[in-house]
């Protein structure tokens, strides 16, 4: 059992759910992740270890409540308990020094986004860091993004803060001049962003990192449900990545493969309602 030390909504329907897991907290690095299961008989759902603290022996989950699993998962209170949380799992990212990175990220992605750009920065890249939503209630981390990185652009769909448009505009913005070009991009969010940032980057031959979510169950790689296409190999995003080359990976698959249950999910949905 894991016990729930704050559960905040810090956006809709996104919860920041701080977990006590000292063992997690100790040996997490930057990008990977924990599987969690509410109580006995539940779904085992993948979730980014958004921040640790080694000193109080804590993990920090953000859940978006979204399906019937993630919804449980995000009511459970604080000072109640979780049943399973496993990890850490994946494979970590690669922090280099690579001078100049800037990081993308959309919605929900952000948060996954955030302890890769903290690590980055720690090691003495410049950090610049795009971070967009459909509106202003759905950005989140700006200020704890502001502490470490150079630079923080908000973008959102309709105009409500930051830069009106995409996260796509502000980077494009950045690829046209040689003083603000990044070495290393990084992106986690929808697929179609993250398409559309490998494409941006493509013609400039800039190392592109992406972050896949694909269906997993075990995060183990042992019921192959997270595969995913990776140039001419089928890799597992639970144990080669998640983090993966953004111009090898096949999207157009990648995008089918999450679409798979979503008929079972809303019968699921309107089941628990």
């Amino acid at each position: 059992m894991f016990s729930i030390l704050k559960n905040d909504l810090i956006a809709p329907k996104l919860h920041r759910i701080v977990v006590e897991a000292p063992r997690i907290a100790a040996a997490r690095k930057a990008g990977q992740f924990v599987i969690v299961r509410e109580s006995a008989g539940e779904e085992r759902i993948p979730l980014t270890i958004g921040d640790a603290n080694i000193e109080q022996g804590t993990i920090t989950l953000f859940v978006q409540a979204i399906g019937t699993s993630t919804r449980k998962i995000a009511n459970v209170p604080a000072g109640s308990f979780l049943l399973d949380v496993a990890g850490p799992l994946g494979m970590p990212t690669e922090i280099k020094k690579w001078k100049r990175v800037v990081c993308v990220g959309g919605g929900v992605g952000t948060a996954v986004l955030y302890p890769m750009a903290k690590e980055l920065a720690a090691v003495g890249n410049e950090v610049k860091t795009i971070i967009g939503g459909r509106t202003k209630s759905l950005i989140i981390l700006a200020d704890e993004l502001s502490q470490f990185c150079q630079e923080v652009c908000i973008t959102t769909d309709d105009g409500s803060l930051g830069t009106k448009g995409f996260v796509t505009d502000q980077l494009a913005n950045l690829l046209d001049s040689p003083d603000t070009r990044p070495n290393t991009v990084l992106a986690v969010g929808p697929v179609p962003m993250m398409r559309a940032v490998a494409e941006q980057t493509r013609p400039y031959g800039i190392h592109t990192i992406v972050s896949l979510n694909p269906i997993m169950i075990d995060g183990t790689g042992m019921c192959g449900g997270c595969r995913v296409q990776i140039g001419k190999e089928t890799k597992f995003a639970c144990v080669d990545g998640p983090e993966f080359d953004g111009h090898l990976v096949d999207f157009a698959s990648l995008a089918k493969r999450l679409s798979m249950y979503k008929a079972h999910e809303e019968a699921c949905r309107l089941l628990a309602s």
